[in-house]
């Protein structure tokens, strides 16, 4: 790892400080030569400051599954985030004073009711899912103006701020979610859509890469936890005021609004 413990600490404060004052900063990559390593080292900093504020890890969050966004990074394969109690919207009023520059994302969220012991299959995680459901997720930057290399999203925990679900459980049995489509409104006209093919061509085949990929970190997917897959539309930006809608083809729908 090139990066000094001191030198990740001091990263991981000035991730925390503009979580906390909602004063981004500048990119990290900038001023350090960070590797992936280095990058997913400054994440798990960033969240223990999070911990030790009373947060709670309840899952994860998968990013840059599109080929299109892994292009625009110079990268061949999605990265992951810690998904905290904290994030989770109760009801449907999202919080704009707590975000920088948030932008939305449709996504299919798997719930686990087993453990997922790599190697995992999609097949695999297909059977561990207790149920999916629709999510709307809340990205957020702590770096100025979205101005990211693929090290900045990694440190700055993917990029995650808020997530809110969907009433409706639906048993992924029967459902090819490769072709589940979502239809993304933004105060009631359609922003984009997208469908499951988009999260490297089924999002299960992304929990599987998450599960594999957290074994060479000393992680794992546990029972009960939720797993965001990955966005089935680019990111649409909001502000104060929007109301947001996702209509899923066949897992349900939910509404968001940002106030």
């Amino acid at each position: 790892m090139s990066l000094e413990d001191d030198t990740r600490d001091r990263l991981a404060d000035s991730l925390y400080d503009a979580l906390q004052t909602g004063e981004p900063i500048d990119r990290l990559s900038d001023a350090h030569d960070l590797t992936i390593e280095d990058a997913y080292a400054v994440q798990s900093a960033f969240v223990d400051r999070r911990i030790a504020d009373g947060a709670t890890v309840e899952g994860h969050k998968i990013g840059l599954t599109s080929d299109g966004i892994q292009e625009q990074l110079g990268v061949s394969e999605p990265d992951f985030g810690r998904l905290l109690d904290t994030m989770y919207v109760d009801g449907r009023s999202i919080p704009a004073a707590d975000l920088i520059a948030p932008r939305v994302e449709p996504e299919i969220g798997f719930v686990l009711a087993d453990d997922l012991e790599p190697p995992v299959t999609a097949f695999d995680v297909l059977s561990a899912t207790e149920f999916v459901l629709p999510v709307l997720e809340v990205i957020d930057s702590r770096i100025r103006d979205w101005d990211i290399g693929i090290e900045d999203t990694i440190a700055d925990n993917a990029s995650s701020a808020l997530y809110l679900t969907g009433e409706t459980r639906c048993d992924p049995d029967g459902l090819d979610l490769s072709l589940e489509g979502v239809k993304l409104y933004r105060n009631g006209d359609l922003a984009a859509s997208g469908v499951g093919a988009a999260v490297l061509e089924n999002p299960a085949n992304a929990v599987a890469w998450l599960a594999n990929t957290l074994e060479e970190v000393g992680g794992s997917l546990e029972a009960g936890h939720l797993v965001l897959s990955g966005s089935l539309t680019p990111a649409v930006d909001v502000e104060p005021g929007d109301s947001i809608t996702a209509e899923f083809t066949s897992i349900g729908s939910l509404v968001g609004y940002i106030d």
